[in-house]
């Protein structure tokens, strides 16, 4: 483990990095693109569409579900933990794959991730097209799907490690964010595949899943004939560790440059993962939109990220450290969710027009905050940390960020329904944003060379 002498030095200074063969980077860097857009573009059409997929099969399942009571209460707890599922899974494999990829390479890893989103994607459609008469099936296949996506989409700590590989340490926010672009572009067009599932095929569900399938097969097709590997051994020799490790979670967590950076991007995912599920409700309740049309709200989320991961982000690299992104991320995503409590508020008592309006200016600002955070944050994570590890370190990190999608949602929508006016979870979001900022010095001392 690093001694304590990273707090005073630059982690290139400290961990020697490998220069990477560039004529593999683009295609590494392509496939890396790739794989989160699949990932992200199965999580945001099923976001929306899981809910009401399984709800079918749980009010078939459970009639009394729709009624208060027991059964009410058992369906509610079978929908939270379906939507669980995924994120419980990315939790525990993402430090796994990360540790194996250090020992083995990132390709293989990769390949294999992209080859189980085929196989649960096929599995997912299958699932939606289930007769209610086969409720007790059709829940189950669910669970597999959704459990074996998490299990396969936990590669993307893989896929950062890529980013890591491929890029020196100044040009590390600029491939993070590259990912960040692809995670909003599978978010934009997730919710518009659904959406167009909806509109085309109403009376078949397992579309979605099929097509996500089918993407993720020409994923792995090109991931097979294109993806060079990019972990280079002989600069970094694999270290001898098992692949299921507490004491190495343990050992991040413990690092003074580390841990701050770590909580920040978990706290930032908690406050971004309890704003995903209410803001279905938050649509519904504030401005009475259909199914169909709250696609296109999550979609222009996706569009938000794109935009500014894609594009702005990407221009003031050059001109801002990651800590100066992260604090302005922190303080727009409080603000973002203070604006959004806001409109729940005021809801009742201005027009309909005026809360649309203060409802895309509240997304925009807090998913623009979200967007400047969390490269920043993944960059700061695997500058500072020893190559050898950089699988391992970013799984860490990307299992804080897939616990804080565990909690968010029930974290969310328990304080949305608390009071009539469901201002809490947004005020309680922007107080732990808000409480994040007197440690931002603390990483800027992590290592002063980093952040000029």
């Amino acid at each position: 483990m690093p001694d304590s002498s990273i707090q005073t030095q630059p982690a290139s200074s400290i961990y020697p990095e490998s220069v990477p063969p560039s004529p593999s980077n683009k295609s590494a860097l392509m496939i890396v693109f790739l794989v989160v857009f699949i990932d992200l573009l199965g999580f945001g059409i099923v976001l929306p569409l899981l809910p009401r997929y399984a709800n079918h099969y749980v009010k078939a399942l459970l009639p009394g579900a729709v009624d208060s009571g027991s059964e009410s209460r058992a369906g509610g707890a079978i929908l939270g933990l379906l939507m669980s599922s995924f994120s419980a899974m990315q939790f525990l494999f993402a430090p796994i794959w990360g540790r194996i990829s250090d020992r083995i390479g990132r390709r293989p890893i990769l390949l294999l991730g992209l080859s189980g989103s085929v196989v649960f994607y096929l599995l997912l459609g299958y699932a939606s097209d289930l007769p209610t008469t086969q409720a007790r099936l059709a829940l189950v296949l669910l669970f597999v799907s959704r459990i074996g996506a998490g299990v396969a989409g936990a590669t993307i700590a893989t896929a950062q490690a890529v980013i890591a590989d491929c890029t020196t340490p100044e040009r590390r926010k600029h491939g993070m964010a590259l990912i960040g672009a692809a995670f909003g572009i599978g978010f934009t067009f997730g919710p518009l595949v659904g959406f167009a599932s909806l509109f085309w095929f109403p009376n078949h569900h397992g579309v979605v899943g099929y097509s996500a399938a089918i993407l993720s097969l020409i994923a792995l097709m090109l991931g097979i004939a294109l993806l060079p590997e990019t972990r280079h051994f002989k600069e970094a020799p694999p270290l001898q560790r098992r692949w299921l490790d507490w004491q190495a979670t343990r050992d991040v967590l413990s690092q003074p440059a580390l841990a701050p950076v770590v909580l920040i991007f978990f706290l930032a995912t908690l406050g971004f993962g309890g704003f995903e599920p209410t803001l279905t409700l938050l649509i519904q309740d504030a401005l009475g939109l259909d199914d169909r049309n709250s696609f296109l709200m999550f979609a222009y989320v996706g569009f938000v990220l794109v935009m500014t991961q894609g594009f702005l982000y990407r221009r003031l690299a050059n001109r801002l450290s990651e800590v100066t992104f992260m604090t302005l991320g922190l303080l727009l995503m409080a603000l973002g969710l203070i604006l959004l409590g806001g409109v729940t508020w005021l809801r009742e008592t201005i027009a309909w027009g005026a809360v649309l309006a203060l409802m895309l200016v509240s997304m925009t600002v807090a998913v623009v905050g979200f967007a400047f955070l969390t490269p920043s944050a993944q960059a700061l994570v695997s500058r500072r940390s020893d190559p050898a590890k950089q699988g391992e370190v970013l799984g860490v990190n990307q299992s804080a960020a897939s616990l804080a999608r565990i909690l968010g949602p029930f974290f969310g929508l328990s304080l949305y329904n608390w009071t009539n006016s469901h201002l809490l979870p947004y005020l309680f979001g922007a107080f732990l944003l808000l409480l994040m900022l007197p440690l931002l010095p603390r990483i800027r001392r992590g290592a002063p060379e980093e952040t000029k």
